[in-house]
This record gives C-alpha cells, sequence and structure tokens, in this order.
C-alpha cells in the first residue's frame, strides 16, 4: 500500500496557488485513477483506490501547509505505512514551472510543511515529487509569490502538461521504483 499525499492549504482562497500545487495534482491522480477524494479522516480529504493493481491511499492534508505533518502521521501509523512508500507531492520554487523532482530522502529545503512532516515521521526518509513553481521574481516576499496564482499562459503551457507527469511519475514509483521514476523525471521539461 502506498499513501500518496499532496502538501497544500485548505479553503478557496489558496485554490489554483504555486502552493497548492500537490492538492491539485493529487486532484489529477484521483480523477485518472476514479478515486473519490471526498472521505474526511485524519483531518484530511482521503480515498482509497487502485493504482496499476497497487492499493493507494490519496490524501490531502487540511491542517494549513506548515502543520501537514500532524495529518500524515495519523494516517501513516494506522495503516503502518513503511517510509519508503510514503509520496509526497508540493511546489518547489528552486524549479522552472513545470519541472519535477524526485527525491527519497533529505531536508525540508526552507519548506515548512516538509519541516513539519519530518519533524512528525522522526526523520528525513521519504518519497518526494517537487513540482517547480518558479522562482520568485526580485524583490517579492516568498509568501506572497507561493501564495499567488499562475497566468492563464503557464496554467496552459507549464502547470496541465505537469499534473499529468506527475501522475506519470508517482505511476512509475509505485510500477518500477523511485531510482526508474528519477531516471525518467528528474529535470525533464514537461
Amino acid at each position: 500500500m502506498y499513501l500518496v499525499v499532496g502538501l497544500g492549504n485548505p479553503g478557496t482562497q489558496f485554490a489554483a496557488t504555486r502552493h497548492n500545487i500537490g492538492f491539485d495534482a493529487v486532484d489529477y491522480i484521483a480523477y485518472k485513477h476514479n478515486i473519490d477524494l471526498s472521505k474526511k479522516k485524519y483531518r484530511a480529504y482521503v480515498g482509497q483506490g487502485m493504482m496499476n493493481g497497487q492499493k493507494v491511499i490519496l490524501m490531502k492534508p487540511q491542517t494549513y501547509m506548515n502543520n501537514s505533518g500532524e495529518s500524515i502521521i495519523q494516517a501513516v501509523n494506522f495503516y503502518k505505512i513503511p517510509p519508503e512508500n510514503i509520496i509526497v507531492i508540493y511546489d518547489d520554487t528552486s524549479l522552472e514551472i513545470g519541472r519535477l523532482r524526485i527525491r527519497t530522502k533529505g531536508s525540508a529545503g526552507g519548506h515548512n510543511g516538509i519541516k513539519n512532516l519530518i519533524a512528525h515521521l522522526g526523520g528525513q526518509v521519504f518519497g518526494r515529487v517537487k513540482v517547480g513553481v518558479g522562482e520568485k521574481p526580485p524583490g517579492w516576499d516568498l509568501a506572497d509569490y507561493v501564495l499567488g496564482r499562475f497566468s492563464e499562459e503557464e496554467l496552459r503551457e507549464h502547470v496541465g502538461p505537469a499534473l499529468r507527469t506527475v501522475n506519470d511519475a508517482v505511476e512509475t514509483i509505485i510500477n518500477d521504483g523511485y531510482l526508474q521514476a528519477m531516471n525518467l523525471f528528474n529535470q525533464k521539461k514537461v
């Protein structure tokens, strides 16, 4: 069993922001695999289903980004999911819009949602699919940038294709492992 988590903030005021690309990716995966994400459990929206013959739990924590670990650890403990079967999808401002970077461990890199998850899991070993949202322009506040919305052109040219690629990357992780997914998707422009 795999736990696939998209990070974001709840509420319409945060919908479709750069910081919520993890939510958007999990919504797309749910759509592609016909998984209902309407059940409220573990302070999150969750859905169970199958991806290429493997049981998966999709999750969108509703604790706000900086407290995501509080929600995720509940599901991890209940289902006894090993760290290598946790896949967390989130925004990365160090990557161009639409680029992916897959990792199996590492620091939070300044991302407060990941920092909170590391604290709750008690370690840095878990799968990550970082989705590039572009570097903040000079003079911008980071919070204002990540809580801003993509332009129509960015959505059409980069975000839509990136969501499809995230789905493909998660399928590859589940079917063929992280190394194969990293070889196929890291730093490839979508």
